[in-house]
C-alpha cells in the first residue's frame, strides 16, 4: 500500500495554499489554517463526506485507548500534574457517538487498549526509550484495572485490539484484519490526541490509510502544554499532513 509501482522515489512540488515559491510549507500552512475561506478548512466538509469514496464496507471507526489508565481519576498522577478531567468530560459524548455511528453508518468498529504498561509487556523500542529515566514511565499496578475500558463497552461483533506500543496499526492482527476487509478509511477517536492517536494516524497514513479525526472526540490530559499541542495538531498538523478533521455530528450528517 502506498508504494510506487515503478520503485522510483517521487518528490512532490506541490505548495500549500497561499504559499509562494520562497515560502516554507510549514509557514504557508500556518498562515492559512485559520482562514474561513481556505479550501482545506475542516469546516468545508460539512454536509459532505470527508472523503467522497467512503462507504460502510471500506470504512472503520477506531477508538483509541479509552481505558482507566487514560481516563479514570484513580489513575491520575498528581505529582506529575497529570489529570484526566477533560477526557472524562469527552467520554459520554463518545459513547453516544459510537451508538449513533453503529446505527447510522455501521461497519467495523475497533477498540484498542494497552497491555500492562510494564517492561515485560512493552515493545523493545519503548523500553529502549525509557532507558533514560527522565522520560520513563512504567505502571506499578498489576491488577488489570488500568487496562479496563472506561465508560464505553465493545459489543460482540466489534474488534478489540490489545497493543504494546503507541501506533495501533503497528499491531499485525489489526492491519491484517483491515486489509482482509478492504478498509481504506479510518475514523479515529479517543486518547491521547498527542500520543497514541497521533502515532496511529502518522503510522497508518504512511501505510496508505486515509484518516478522519473527530475533533470533538479526541482528547489529552489537562496539562496546558499538551492542550496547546492538541490544538496545533487539530488545526494544523493533522489537516495539512495526515487527515481530514471534522466534528462528530458533521460526519454523521454527511452520511
Amino acid at each position: 500500500m502506498g508504494v510506487s509501482s515503478n520503485g522510483r522515489t517521487l518528490v512532490s512540488k506541490t505548495r500549500y495554499p497561499g504559499s509562494s515559491p520562497g515560502t516554507p510549507a510549514s509557514m504557508a500552512g500556518r498562515q492559512n489554517h485559520d482562514r474561513e475561506s481556505d479550501s482545506l478548512s475542516p469546516r468545508k466538509y460539512i454536509s459532505m463526506k470527508p472523503f467522497p469514496e467512503m462507504n460502510t464496507a471500506n470504512s472503520a471507526l477506531l477508538v483509541i485507548d479509552v481505558i482507566n489508565s487514560s481516563a479514570n481519576e484513580k489513575c491520575e498522577i498528581p505529582e506529575w500534574g497529570i489529570h484526566f478531567s477533560k477526557i472524562r468530560m469527552m467520554v459520554p459524548r463518545l459513547a453516544r457517538f459510537i451508538e449513533e455511528y453503529r446505527n447510522k453508518i455501521g461497519g467495523l468498529i475497533v477498540f484498542t487498549k494497552n497491555v500492562p504498561w510494564t517492561k515485560e509487556y512493552l515493545a523493545e523500542n519503548i523500553n529502549n526509550l525509557y532507558s533514560d529515566s527522565r522520560f520513563a514511565y512504567y505502571s506499578k499496578d498489576t491488577t488489570g484495572f488500568p487496562e479496563q475500558f472506561y465508560g464505553i463497552e465493545p459489543k460482540e461483533n466489534d474488534l478489540v485490539i490489545v497493543k504494546n506500543t503507541n501506533d495501533a496499526i503497528a499491531n499485525p492482527a489489526l492491519e491484517e484484519d483491515l486489509q482482509k476487509r478492504g478498509i481504506k478509511y479510518i475514523v479515529i477517536a479517543g486518547a491521547f490526541t498527542d500520543g497514541c492517536v497521533l502515532a496511529t494516524v502518522a503510522g497508518g497514513f504512511s501505510k496508505g490509510y486515509n484518516f478522519v479525526v473527530l475533533r470533538d472526540l479526541v482528547e489529552t490530559t489537562d496539562v496546558p502544554i499538551r492542550q496547546n499541542i492538541q490544538k496545533e495538531l487539530l488545526d494544523h498538523t493533522f489537516p495539512y499532513l495526515f487527515a481530514r478533521v471534522v466534528n462528530a455530528n458533521e460526519l454523521l450528517e454527511s452520511w
